[in-house]
């Protein structure tokens, strides 16, 4: 073997074990990224988890609206990336308790059942207005001590929550909420948590947190322009104070 023919042996092999170690190097990466997201989704391989849907408040049929329709296809998306499955149930037909499948519930109190028994369970520091008669404060959400009044069309908001509760913090499989003004908020919220997901895992870990956000004129711009106004956990897990509300400009 002359020496021309030993170097392009000796480039072959080289290229080759390059390209594996960049494969496997890849796939490690990717490997590791997957278990974190299943980790904060609570979504490990093969299992299942909850998709508990609202009706729309609007309709006098047992009818989805349909931006809680494109919210439950963003969840879905995430849920099989994980490689996992999922059930879809109504609100008023989900019996399960918590922790032992992960549930995402979206909707408002107003229109979903499942809802407002969490918000109660969990979340006593959150109080949502669903008095249907019309007035500045229709839908308002009011945390700790503080009010947020519903602009419809202009400015809207929606908690998006992860809970976990069992007899140590992070035991059990989480609940994600999803709780808007309007059902394009929920959609705003879903998309939200997809995109920000593992900056939402850093910085939570598996605990539990509680975020705020602010839809910006969804009648121009659709579920797309969301806002992150505050962490409240803490305010949406203490008892609901009894002194006057303030509401910010």
């Amino acid at each position: 073997m002359n020496d021309d023919v030993r170097n392009i042996v000796l480039g072959i092999i080289a290229t080759g074990l390059s390209a594996a170690l960049g494969w496997l190097a890849r796939t490690y990466l990717w490997r590791r990224k997957l278990r974190r997201k299943q980790a904060f989704f609570g979504l490990p391989e093969n299992s299942e988890c909850l998709l508990v849907v609202n009706r729309d408040a609007g309709s006098p049929d047992l009818a989805v609206h349909r931006h809680d329709v494109f919210a439950l296809l963003e969840l879905a998306a995430l849920i099989k990336d994980c490689g996992a499955g999922a059930e879809v149930v109504t609100q008023d037909a989900a019996r399960q308790g918590f922790g032992e499948r992960t549930e995402f519930c979206v909707g408002g109190p107003g229109s979903n059942r499942r809802m407002a028994a969490h918000l109660q369970a969990m979340l006593p520091g959150v109080h949502v207005n669903t008095d249907r008669e019309p007035g500045p404060d229709r839908l308002a959400f009011r945390i700790g001590t503080e009010q947020y009044r519903m602009d419809a069309g202009i400015t809207e908001y929606v908690l998006l929550a992860r809970l976990t509760v069992g007899r140590r913090r992070g035991e059990g499989r989480p609940v994600f909420l999803f709780c808007g003004q309007r059902a394009i908020n929920n959609q705003a919220a879903t998309r939200y948590l997809v995109r920000h997901h593992e900056r939402l895992a850093r910085k939570h870990g598996n605990n539990s947190f509680v975020l705020l956000l602010k839809v910006v004129n969804s009648q121009a711009y659709g579920p797309d322009v969301v806002e992150l106004v505050e962490d409240v956990t803490r305010a949406a897990q203490a008892p609901l104070p009894a002194e006057p509300i303030a509401t910010p400009t």
